[in-house]
């Protein structure tokens, strides 16, 4: 198991920032936290009650870099990656390397951000981002559209469907320090250190030959059926499809 290691944000990729900020500012009430430019995409992280972040990708000076522009284009907006942070990386890679994972895109040269990424063949259909910072990450400040209500949201986790719950917690439990704390009928629900919270649905029949997908990102609010597209759904729940949230699909549950 990797030592020191800590959920720290989910990523999704759109086109245009300013599309999403309506959703996760204005229903939501998540707090912008800053953003920047670097090549090949730009980033911005908004945060909930709970401290737990989502960030928010997109295209930028591709023609250095389209690694991000050929997700979209190949894929369509969505969720795109799940941040690991850890203490020593390099120890970190030994591990998963010893483990037999093979992790791709490593980069160790910036004292400041150091990172490398398990391809979704090996991590369940979502990339893994492994990464050591020096510092926690301010950037640039963002008109964002303003609150639709003073209440945040809680982010309360990310879904991964996966073929096999024994077989993803090899990695998310393993590999990733991922404790159980929750489980249902055919679920399983990890805890890290922090705030971030995993869940593994068991769904075989629904993936069409892959090994895993998110499925939807859920979170806690006041009033959820007063939020556009929110369809009230059989378990109490309300559900925004992802045609309806640029690729993302949510499910909403009242804080009440």
């Amino acid at each position: 198991m990797i030592q020191d290691i800590d959920l720290d944000h989910v990523a999704i990729a759109v086109e245009r920032q300013d599309e999403v900020w309506p959703r996760y500012v204005g229903d939501l009430a998540g707090k912008f936290l800053g953003g920047g430019d670097t090549i090949g995409f730009s980033t911005a992280q908004v945060g909930f009650a709970n401290r737990m972040r989502l960030e928010v990708l997109e295209p930028h000076a591709v023609e250095q870099n389209d690694f991000l522009r050929r997700f979209l284009d190949r894929n369509g907006p969505g969720p795109h990656h799940v941040t690991y942070k850890v203490k020593d990386i390099v120890a970190a890679l030994a591990t998963a390397e010893a483990a037999g994972y093979a992790p791709v895109s490593v980069n160790l040269r910036d004292p400041h951000w150091k990172e490398a990424f398990l391809h979704p063949k090996q991590s369940w259909g979502t990339v893994v981002q492994i990464a050591q910072a020096s510092a926690e990450w301010r950037g640039e400040g963002r008109q964002t559209p303003e609150r639709r209500t003073e209440t945040p949201a809680t982010f309360d986790h990310m879904a991964l469907a996966v073929t096999s719950i024994e077989g993803a917690s090899g990695m998310f439990v393993d590999l990733l320090g991922g404790t159980p704390f929750d489980r249902g009928d055919g679920w399983v629900e990890l805890a890290w250190p922090g705030p971030g919270r995993i869940r593994l649905l068991e769904r075989p029949d629904a993936l069409d030959g892959r090994i895993g997908r998110v499925s939807h990102l859920t979170f806690s609010c006041e009033r959820p059926e007063d939020i556009a597209d929110a369809k009230a759904a059989d378990d109490g729940t309300f559900i925004i499809d992802a045609a309806d949230n640029l690729g993302t699909r949510l499910v909403l549950r009242s804080r009440g």
